[in-house]
């Protein structure tokens, strides 16, 4: 087996000190990717290499960067089928999923492209007589760009897009669990043009992960930190990135709550309420898990969404038979099947699903979901709906509210005005009406509140992520002092 190195300027390289780790295939047990183990030395010279390159890339021209992003776009898809077999053996995912992942995430380079002519500042009138002042945006230096596993080439990409678009220079740590799809993607944009040293790469084994994180964080070099994952690690990486004063963008979990009125649309609520909570076996930060009916349309709503959630089938995601695959792991499964039975021992109904074959688990449905089960508050992150029945308005606000997460959320009304004042009243950093959790687009701003992370990727919301804006002053004519 192709034993996957250290991409650190121009050198792709063993670890420093030769070792491997192993990611194995969640389906079959088998090994999928053997990569280079990063040491701490290691990272550092990622870091080194980053910021050799950066004062060459800031100089380039936008033109340059666009030209450059444009054809990573097109190297990105003619690798769709590398992804495929790549997403497959890692993580489970089926064809679907990854071909999805590749159509978005060049979407996503592509619109970054668009960027690079649209850094731009202001003129700002100013009180000293002959002097014009300037607010001008520059590229922050190098960034450390941590993604995970579940979309991993969206958000590989949307890690690395805009960073390099601003004049920014990179190091990406792969995830410890796609560690073969995050390298497909280093490739495509290396092809494309964008130089060996402004965006390295460096894998880790999974324990090594704490030491290698505070590494780069720490380094003088790096002046920008983005992650993506969850809200137990992004909290390290906050409290990491505070100590060296650094900003840092986080992206983390998710207990997105779809919003059912009385007057909703059945048939359009149950396609987005199925398509948000199983997509991807409900393995996306905007996954819906929290699904809030009014009583007075509830029983027909659950009735039609268990029959939805019977008819999508789980399986082998190699065969390609099924729109359902595997979750990421054997723990990932037991945990999830531990929420599920709490649920049920506690009075929940089970109205669909339930069944798991090591990690391939069916589509569940859990009925009359209360606060005093785990499922109410914990992100399952599996194909795992529940439906929380309300009385009302006011009390829908409440439960959709109920939880420290904040990142997606869904009304669904036919009364489009009083569907827009619920929406008003989510805490949420996107909301979609009469439209699904699951929604992303590369040129809108995308990120969360409370527990869910702060800052936001995407379009000129990333621009001002990823540059530092800068009070610049020309003096003309002579200038008076006190002294």
């Amino acid at each position: 087996m192709e034993q996957l190195g250290l991409l650190i300027g121009e050198d792709d390289r063993a670890a420093s000190d030769g070792d491997t780790f192993e990611r194995l295939n969640p389906v079959t047990g088998e090994v999928a990717t053997r990569a280079a183990a990063a040491t701490l030395e290691d990272a550092r010279m990622a870091c080194d290499a980053a910021a050799r390159a950066f004062p060459a890339w800031a100089a380039t021209t936008p033109g340059e960067r666009r030209h450059i992003l444009l054809a990573a776009a097109d190297a990105l898809q003619a690798r769709t089928q590398g992804f495929v077999d790549a997403m497959a053996s890692e993580i489970g995912a089926t064809a679907g999923w990854a071909m999805f992942n590749v159509g978005l995430a060049a979407d996503m380079l592509r619109e970054a492209a668009s960027l690079t002519t649209q850094i731009t500042g202001e003129i700002i009138p100013s009180n000293r007589p002959g002097s014009m002042a300037m607010a001008m945006r520059q590229p922050a230096g190098v960034v450390l760009s941590m993604a995970p596993w579940n979309a991993p080439v969206i958000l590989g990409v949307r890690s690395l897009a805009t960073p390099l678009a601003c004049g920014n220079t990179v190091v990406m740590k792969t995830s410890e669990i796609c560690p073969r799809t995050h390298r497909l993607i280093i490739e495509a944009l290396h092809e494309g043009g964008v130089p060996h040293g402004v965006l390295n790469a460096i894998s880790n084994a999974p324990e090594d992960a704490p030491q290698i994180v505070e590494t780069l964080i720490a380094h003088p070099a790096v002046r920008r930190i983005n992650f993506t994952g969850s809200t137990r690690v992004g909290r390290i990486v906050a409290e990491t990135a505070g100590r060296h004063l650094k900003p840092a963008l986080l992206e983390l979990g998710g207990k997105a709550p779809m919003v059912v009125l009385d007057d909703a649309d059945l048939d359009a609520a149950v396609a987005a309420a199925a398509f948000g909570s199983y997509m991807n076996q409900g393995q996306i930060c905007m996954s819906t898990e929290r699904i809030v009916v009014d009583e007075a349309i509830a029983e027909t709503f659950v009735k039609a969404l268990a029959a939805k959630a019977r008819s999508l089938k789980a399986g082998d995601p190699r065969e390609g038979k099924t729109p359902l695959g595997s979750v990421v792991d054997q723990g990932a499964a037991r945990r999830i099947q531990d929420l599920v039975k709490d649920a049920l021992a506690k009075g929940a109904v089970l109205a669909a699903g339930g069944g798991v074959d090591g990690t391939v688990m069916e589509a569940t449905l859990l009925d009359k979901v209360t606060p005093t089960m785990r499922i109410y508050g914990e992100e399952s992150f599996g194909p795992v709906a529940t439906i929380v029945r309300v009385s009302g308005i006011d009390e829908a606000v409440r439960v959709a509210n109920d939880t420290e997460y904040g990142l997606s959320s869904a009304v669904f009304g036919k009364d489009v005005n009083r569907a827009m004042a619920v929406a008003r009243r989510i805490e949420s950093g996107i909301c979609h009406i009469n439209g699904p959790t699951v929604h992303d687009e590369a040129q809108m701003p995308f990120g969360g509140v409370k527990d869910s992370g702060y800052g936001r990727f995407g379009g000129k919301a990333g621009i001002a992520e990823f540059t530092e804006l800068r009070w610049i002053t020309i003096q003309d004519g002579p200038l008076h002092y006190p002294f």
